[in-house]
């Protein structure tokens, strides 16, 4: 007769009703009350099949060494193979951002005297989750160019391609939605329709020419380069002025190897020697940027620029997704009194805040990237990411020049 697991029998009992008796041939007038035997079936209404087969196979144990090796092995190989498509490394294992094939926009789309009337049929292509994208609707919302640039919103589909949705109709509502240009189903589509077709990656952000149906610029930066200075409609501040040119390129230089795409380098790391460099260099430039705007309003004193929003679409993802996600968790923007009351300073902007929207950066981050986060499960969002947080005085007028020079006069 075949026999139940011993660790199965060991484990589980069956328990019958207290009224339920047995007789023995011995004593045919004694009745002996039955309460349990030690031995059970799994309790369905608990187990789901996977669980009820490792009790069966294991009991209550862990599973055995060579199971967990030959996992863990094979999960590794397969780890390096998507994280090597995900984000291509040097020999050494850190990340190596793949450059842009469209990095700049053509002066042909640039207002200038010998060109007063350059195209107007462009359209932006973003994903909100994206640091890079984001600096483009910033940029597009200071400037005030929303009735003169159109957006489509695509989302991280299940294999981490950019998707469109249905639902919001209308361009001027910062959500994914459809294709408003196109009517493509995704972003891949819409690349592959430019001349040539294409075969790289379809990344955001991408300045689209409708009419002409060609990638015009792919390179975030060539983008708000672009929008701050090539349009002659809308209005708002100039985030690059000559003055300031020198410095801002020098803090870029800061910023985007250390910072932007420090973040990156750190979550994507594929060996301990990549990531320790990385994270060392990242909170190494953030203290020197504490330092710096304990006494500047801004990265170029009193005037925003593009060097700012730069840094602010890294540091308001920073303890919502890379703390945590990419490993950069030595501190939080947060324990940082003068980058966080500089993170709400640029917040508190006019249609700053529109721009951000945090569930879409979680959801981003932690459902998409599934190398980095196989069970995908969303953390909850820190406290201090929070819009009543993040709306609170941040009292940085005080660091601008005619500030401190009002403070002196007054003494």
């Amino acid at each position: 007769m075949a026999t139940l697991n011993s660790s199965f029998l060991s484990n589980h009992t069956l328990h019958f009703p207290s009224s339920i008796t047995l007789s023995t041939s011995r004593h045919p007038r004694r009745r002996r009350r039955l309460t349990s035997i030690s031995m059970s079936l799994p309790d369905k209404s608990s187990s789901d099949p996977i669980t009820s087969l490792t009790r069966l196979l294991w009991g209550r144990a862990l599973p055995p060494q060579p199971l967990i090796s030959a996992v863990r092995s094979t999960w590794s190989t397969m780890w390096y193979l998507m994280m090597r498509q995900l984000a291509p490394p040097s020999p050494s294992g850190s990340y190596s951002r793949p450059s842009s094939l469209f990095p700049s926009v053509p002066s042909l789309y640039y207002t200038s005297p010998q060109n007063p009337n350059p195209t107007t049929s462009l359209h932006l292509y973003v994903g909100l989750p994206c640091p890079w994208a984001h600096r483009t609707l910033i940029v597009r919302a200071l400037k005030n160019l929303e009735a003169y640039l159109p957006v489509s919103i695509a989302a991280p589909g299940s294999d981490g391609s950019w998707e469109f949705h249905s639902g919001s109709t209308k361009d001027s509502v910062l959500v994914a939605g459809p294709d408003f240009a196109n009517g493509k189903k995704n972003l891949r589509e819409v690349y592959k329709m430019r001349r040539g077709g294409y075969d790289g990656r379809s990344t955001v952000p991408m300045l689209w020419d409708v009419k002409n149906k060609e990638v015009v610029c792919n390179e975030s930066y060539g983008i708000i380069e672009f929008l701050n200075s090539g349009f002659t409609t809308g209005s708002g501040p100039d985030l690059c002025p000559v003055e300031l040119r020198e410095e801002i390129e020098k803090w870029n230089q800061v910023i985007y190897p250390s910072v932007n795409n420090g973040v990156y380098r750190c979550g994507f790391a594929q060996s301990q020697e990549a990531y320790d460099i990385a994270v060392n260099e990242l909170f190494s430039t953030l203290d020197k940027l504490e330092s710096h705007l304990s006494s500047n309003r801004y990265l170029c004193g009193d005037t925003l620029t593009l060097s700012d929003i730069c840094l602010f679409t890294t540091l308001i993802r920073f303890d919502l997704t890379y703390n945590v996600l990419f490993k950069c968790t030595k501190r939080k923007i947060v324990e940082y009194p003068n980058l966080f009351a500089y993170t709400r300073d640029i917040y508190q902007m006019p249609k700053v805040a529109e721009t951000c929207n945090f569930d879409a950066i979680m959801d981003g981050y932690y459902r998409t990237l599934f190398p980095l986060n196989p069970g995908g499960i969303r953390p909850i969002m820190p406290s201090a990411c929070q819009n009543e947080i993040l709306s609170e005085s941040h009292f940085r007028e005080s660091l601008s020049s005619k500030s401190k020079e009002l403070q002196l006069s007054t003494q």
